[in-house]
């Protein structure tokens, strides 16, 4: 395995854990719940106002670093600003406290629904066991992400764990790559970094000169037209070691 570097930065959601994949289908399934609570809404039309909004406010950069670290909070103002569209269009919307269930109901099935993916501890410790420099850089809030590296059992795995609740800034800061280099000894052309981020996971680490990999665990395919480039792209975790 001469060909691997002396470090290796992962992301965890959506690269190590199965966290987050395809939140449309999440909210039809809490809407079905909720069905009874919504009056003559229709379910099908609030997930399509949630996921229209998602997808304009979680593409905003300062959007994004302001709420990832309240997701919860976040998910509440995502199906208020919904419901209030709805409203401002001639529908008839049921009251906050039942859009907040919504929010809450739908970050609990979120967390209910993570899961390892296969292959990912015994790669993990196989690169460990080649003497690899392992280091988690997740962003998001210290409470939720400690506790899903406590539940998967990955404390034990990584050589330094980077969590931005816990230290104050995330990806795609340069510190959040330089920071844990540091950590781990190591320089950017010793470095890979691995996620499922084009931006936060490829585009930043590569402007440092660290090699990154792009995790396309759902099989998305890069987007059309998109200018950023992966060193590598991979599926699964075990193709690290090919």
């Amino acid at each position: 395995m001469q060909n691997l570097p002396r470090a290796i930065l992962f992301d965890m959601d959506d690269t190590i854990l199965s966290a987050f994949g395809n939140a449309v289908t999440v909210w039809e399934r809490v809407l079905v719940e909720f069905a009874p609570a919504l009056g003559p809404l229709k379910a099908r039309d609030l997930a399509a106002s949630i996921e229209a909004r998602s997808r304009v406010l979680w593409n905003d950069p300062a959007w994004n670093k302001e709420w990832r670290v309240r997701i919860a909070e976040a998910r509440r103002f995502l199906v208020a600003s919904a419901l209030a569209e709805l409203a401002a269009a001639g529908s008839t919307v049921p009251p906050q406290r039942v859009g907040d269930l919504i929010a809450d109901r739908f970050t609990a099935m979120r967390e209910e629904g993570v899961s390892l993916f296969p292959g990912a501890h015994e790669t993990l410790d196989r690169l460990k066991q080649l003497g690899v420099r392992l280091a988690l850089v997740t962003n998001g809030a210290a409470e939720p992400q400690r506790a899903k590296v406590i539940r998967f059992a990955l404390e034990e795995r990584f050589d330094h764990i980077q969590i931005e609740g816990e230290h104050g800034f995330g990806k795609p800061e340069e510190r959040a790559y330089s920071h844990a280099m540091a950590a781990l000894g190591v320089g950017p052309r010793e470095t890979w970094m691995v996620g499922d981020n084009l931006e936060w996971e490829i585009a930043a680490p590569q402007r440092l000169g660290i090699y990154a990999i792009w995790c396309d665990a759902y099989a998305t395919g890069l987007p059309p037209d998109c200018p950023i480039r992966p060193d590598r792209i991979i599926r699964t975790l075990p193709e690290l070691l090919r």
